[in-house]
């Protein structure tokens, strides 16, 4: 067994994703008796002294039958319709379920807003923290009813990785319809089946397809975004299928599993790097983003070639390479507004009051090496 996989099976506090194909039929909604095989696997986890967060997809799936809807819909209202119906019924469902086991649900509904301001984002850690502490278990999910398209997570699978990190997890399961990650579509006869990530070169390159189901929004490349994620913060991460919950949630001999990163990020500079949102984009020369991802230094005037947005002091920025990719993250010290008539220029040439770096290494979070 890899040292990935003994973290996961042995981990003691576990965050457990599923997605809404896993739970739900379309025309017919949610599958009691898939929902109640994957809270056996969790309840035999918890039993094993496992602090254990749900994040469950499947409201709008649930909430299809009941509306008569015949598939999900397109426009915004009327999932958020069939959200409000769905997770009404899902809650109750998963109560239902995890009471056979005399164990407590808690139902904790986010918006990005919960993780991306800190305020709330230190807020939704208590919560988390007390239900644990008090032996329940928090079933997650995006706040459908009220999410917009400006504030929406896009997917439960970042979600998930989001709270891995947000409660301190040890390891990170991610639970669909696909078995395991595959280098191509995995009903190609020709893919091969990825059964260890050690680390990102492993995954370079590979094209992955979204989700047929119709059900959910995420598929997997959301699946890989957030294993990649979590592994880059230090967490390890588990991708299986749902029938394989018992095993995933034991052993964990199955399905694809990520290796975790040496150092765990903190949780300012993993808010900073992964969930706060992006107000604008530093343009970088190659000189800038050798400096800034490789050195692990500021960022200073003389290496931008441009600036996009309008953003303000304090906002968070986006630090893109000479082929426009992001290669880091980080708070600006000046507005989009000041930043022109500095870019490109040395600090000694710059007025004394505006001789500052433009990102601090310390409100900086480089992605590579």
């Amino acid at each position: 067994m890899t040292g990935a996989r003994a973290a996961i099976a042995s981990a003691r506090r576990l965050v457990v994703k599923v997605g809404s194909s896993a739970l739900t039929t379309a025309g017919d909604g949610l599958d009691r008796s898939r929902l109640d095989a994957l809270v056996d696997a969790i309840a035999r986890r918890v039993a094993a002294d496992t602090q254990l967060v749900l994040v469950s997809s499947g409201a709008i799936g649930t909430g299809l039958a009941p509306l008569k809807l015949g598939k999900r819909p397109r426009d915004l209202a009327t999932q958020q319709a069939a959200a409000s119906v769905g997770q009404l019924a899902l809650a109750h469902a998963y109560a239902e379920s995890f009471g056979r086991y005399s164990l407590t649900v808690g139902q904790v509904l986010l918006t990005s807003d919960d993780v991306v301001r800190r305020s709330h984002y230190r807020n939704a850690q208590r919560t988390f923290s007390r239900l644990l502490a008090l032996g329940a278990v928090p079933v997650v999910n995006e706040n459908d009813t009220v999410a917009t398209e400006e504030i929406r997570f896009g997917d439960n699978d970042r979600l998930a990785a989001l709270v891995a990190h947000l409660i301190g997890a040890d390891a990170l399961v991610l639970l669909s319809d696909v078995d395991a990650l595959y280098d191509g579509d995995p009903r190609d006869g020709a893919t091969r089946r990825i059964t260890e990530v050690a680390g990102e070169s492993d995954v370079d390159g590979i094209e992955v397809g979204m989700s047929s189901s119709g059900l959910g929004t995420g598929g997997m490349v959301s699946k890989l975004a957030a294993a990649r994620t979590a592994a880059a913060a230090g967490i390890p991460v588990l991708l299986s299928a749902a029938v394989d919950a018992a095993s995933a949630l034991g052993a964990a001999e199955v399905g694809t599993a990520f290796a975790a990163a040496d150092t765990r990020l903190s949780a300012r500079r993993f808010w900073l790097g992964y969930a706060a949102g992006s107000a604008g984009r530093l343009q970088l020369d190659d000189g800038a983003v050798t400096a800034v991802v490789r050195r692990r230094r500021s960022l200073l005037a003389a290496g931008i070639t441009g600036v996009d947005g309008d953003f303000q002091a304090g906002d968070v920025v986006d630090l893109v390479d000479p082929a426009q990719r992001v290669v880091a993250r980080g708070v600006v010290a000046f507005d989009a507004g000041e930043l022109p008539e500095l870019i490109g220029r040395s600090s000694p040439d710059l007025p004394a009051e505006q001789r500052r770096e433009v990102v601090h290494a310390d409100d900086l979070v480089p992605f590579g090496a």
